[in-house]
């Protein structure tokens, strides 16, 4: 049986201001909320893994998951010429953009990759790790939580859209006879 627990990255300065992240470090509080979590998390024998992006990086590092194994799949969607920008600033300059993207799995209209693509690349990760046991701690993004309890549930990806993930929330998923099960969902360490 496999095991993982997913989490999001420590606060950013783009978290706080609900902008598409670029690949920016953790801000102060952040990183103290980080060793927090860290601390919380306690110790025990689990694989740590953690996206490629500096901000999980160091939410691994500062939660003491130093030995994080860094794997692609569980970057941040690309979010093209968005990153930087915030939502508002989108709807205002580029409101149809912000539409298609919103409303079509398939739209990607920055230039990164569309949902359905993001998605797809979460869920065959997930598929890998049915294949696996032990338990697991991932450091990532709220986009990959939400894609892989999409995936996990088997559920529409319209769904993806109605899904929160806050910074350093766990989310608990298992496996058994080849299909997921959510354990728990955004809950404090």
């Amino acid at each position: 049986m496999r095991r993982l627990l997913l989490v999001r990255h420590a606060p950013t300065r783009a978290t706080r201001s609900f902008a598409f992240p670029t690949d920016e470090p953790l801000d102060e509080q952040g990183r103290r909320a980080a060793v927090a979590f860290g601390a919380a998390l306690g110790g025990g024998r689990q694989e740590a893994l953690c996206s490629p992006r500096l901000r999980c990086r160091e939410t691994a590092l500062a939660a003491n998951l130093s030995e994080a194994r860094v794997v692609a799949d569980l970057a941040e969607c690309d979010f093209g010429s968005w990153a930087g920008r915030t939502l508002a600033e989108l709807s205002a300059t580029d409101p149809a953009g912000v539409s298609a993207w919103m409303t079509d799995p398939a739209a990607a209209p920055h230039g990164g990759e569309s949902l359905s693509v993001f998605t797809a690349r979460v869920g065959r990760w997930l598929d890998r790790q049915l294949e696996l046991d032990g338990r697991a701690i991932a450091v990532t993004h709220g986009g990959v939580v939400k894609a892989v309890v999409v995936h996990a549930l088997r559920a529409p990806l319209d769904t993806f859209w109605r899904i929160d993930v806050t910074p350093l929330a766990v989310t608990e998923i298992h496996s058994h006879d080849g299909r997921w099960t959510v354990s728990r969902m955004n809950s404090p360490c």
